[in-house]
């Protein structure tokens, strides 16, 4: 494998090079004090690969594997988070220190699962530490890419799905004692749900059955939830540990501050939509059109031709200056109401800071104009408060002296369920053409981001849906507006009686 060539393991060798001297009772002390940590061999034995200081989650994966002989375990970590380097380390632990004889590595294809074992061959060939600490590795005559055995006595195979993996027994007669298995489900793969069930039966009778029942063995699977249903939410099922980390954690920060940061973050997520991001970095597999289908772009009319319109802020649920990243965005945006149908005009939908949220509301004022009358309505239930009252309201009074004061109500009512008033205030609207989006804000990101919300959203919420939430409070306002100030349909059309 080209990437892992003569210029890789000469790099690798340079990188692992040791300039003190050790006596053989000095290297098995260390050695053994080593081995005592898993943590500490590891750093010891990868120095170039284990660079940043490990998370929590790695930790405790590694003491869930050493410390359990016998064990089923699915790594769902993100993107980012090394859950295959991990594995390499734990595993070349495992063989060297004879706790496992027979590894099997298995993924979707067999050049994928040479291409996953060949930096454990490396590794074992080049790794001079790993040499000067457990004697050279590399066995003349059985050391081929893709299966090879080293001069401790531990095996090493690739298998693709679907191929046979029987008769898998080292030359002392060991069955497979650790079986690997990575990358395993494919993108089109799992659309076929006939596809999905016929590797898992080849993954339970082939693949598991050449375990010994007799002596403990490591089943290890990596692999992201691509799909509702796919091979890793079928063994996530069945295993002692299912590990689900995603980039970022709970409370929207970092997972893995020390390797990556926020920023880092932010900009790799920006350049993917919602659904790639909540696939491949929050184990979130999401389908488009569940609920509403499609999204009606259309021309706008004028705002000099509405009575009024409505700007509804949503501020994202939290207690500190700093967004939620990858759990909750604030909103803006401005709606109108003419001849039976709601407008989406122009706002704004990102996870941004509370100066930046405040400055939409002056763009939707640029906007407008004076060309209609707008009301502005910002959400604050109890997730807002008091965090509303301490830092919006001084914040917007403090933008007003210099920029002009903007007239803003709070929108205090008792909302029912969030998913439930998305769905039921707005799917009929919008199945019957009456929630338009406006087409001349079609290429406006923050208008992409909005559609894409309403198209990924679900009953259980498990894509972001406050661009969704922030429209229907501007609905249900505008509702409110049209009964206050006695507008009465006619054939289609919005007639209002002279108030004046």
């Amino acid at each position: 494998m080209k990437i892992y060539g003569g210029e890789y393991r000469r790099q690798l060798k340079a990188e692992t090079a040791l300039t003190v001297s050790l006596s053989e009772a000095d290297k098995l002390k260390h050695r053994r004090q080593l081995e005592a940590n898993v943590e500490e061999w590891v750093k010891f034995f990868f120095p170039a690969s284990a660079k940043c200081p490990f998370a929590p989650f790695h930790k405790k994966f590694f003491k869930r594997v050493v410390g359990n002989p016998e064990w089923y375990e699915v790594l769902s970590w993100s993107r980012e988070l090394s859950k295959t380097t991990c594995t390499m380390f734990v595993v070349i632990y495992l063989a060297l220190t004879g706790r496992k004889k027979n590894v099997l590595l298995i993924s979707s294809s067999y050049d994928n699962a040479q291409r996953l074992l060949e930096p454990y061959r490396a590794n074992l060939d080049a790794n001079q530490r790993i040499a000067l600490y457990y004697g050279e590795q590399k066995n003349i005559g059985s050391w081929e890419a893709g299966e090879f055995r080293t001069r401790g006595g531990a095996t090493f195979r690739a298998c693709g799905a679907l191929q046979s993996p029987r008769g898998t027994k080292t030359i002392d007669d060991v069955r497979p004692d650790c079986i690997l298995m990575d990358d395993f489900d494919t993108d089109e793969e799992v659309r076929n749900p006939a596809t999905i069930a016929h590797k898992w039966d080849w993954f339970e009778q082939a693949v598991y059955g050449t375990r010994s029942i007799s002596n403990d063995c490591l089943i290890l699977w990596c692999g992201n939830i691509i799909a509702q249903d796919c091979c890793i939410t079928r063994a996530g099922a069945m295993a002692d540990s299912w590990d689900v980390v995603n980039i970022r954690d709970s409370e929207g920060r970092s997972a893995w501050p020390e390797k990556n940061s926020e920023e880092r973050i932010d900009r790799a997520l920006s350049k993917i939509t919602t659904r790639s991001q909540q696939q491949e970095y929050f184990n979130n597999p999401l389908s488009e059109g569940e609920i509403f289908k499609e999204i009606t772009w259309g021309k706008c009319p004028p705002l000099g031709k509405l009575d009024f319109a409505v700007c509804y802020l949503d501020p994202s649920p939290s207690n500190k200056d700093k967004p939620k990243k990858g759990v909750s965005y604030k909103a803006t945006f401005l709606v109108g109401h003419y001849e039976g149908k709601f407008y989406i005009y122009y706002g704004f939908l990102e996870q941004a800071k509370t100066a930046d949220f405040i400055m939409w509301c002056y763009a939707v004022r640029e906007y407008v104009r004076e060309r209609t009358q707008v009301f502005y309505y910002i959400e604050n239930n109890t997730l807002q408060n008091p965090f509303y009252e301490q830092v919006y309201i001084p914040k917007f009074q403090e933008v007003g002296a210099a920029q002009g004061y903007i007239p803003i109500t709070p929108d205090t009512r008792d909302k029912a369920d969030k998913a439930a008033r998305i769905e039921g205030n707005l799917e009929g609207l919008n199945h019957n053409g009456m929630l338009v989006f406006n087409e001349a804000e079609k290429d406006n990101p923050h208008m992409k981001r909005l559609a894409e919300q309403f198209l990924l959203f679900i009953p259980q919420l498990k894509a972001p849906a406050d661009g969704p939430d922030c429209i229907e409070g501007a609905v249900w306002i505008l509702n409110q507006k049209i009964q206050s100030y006695a507008f009465k349909p006619s054939y289609g059309k919005i007639q209002h009686k002279n108030l004046y």
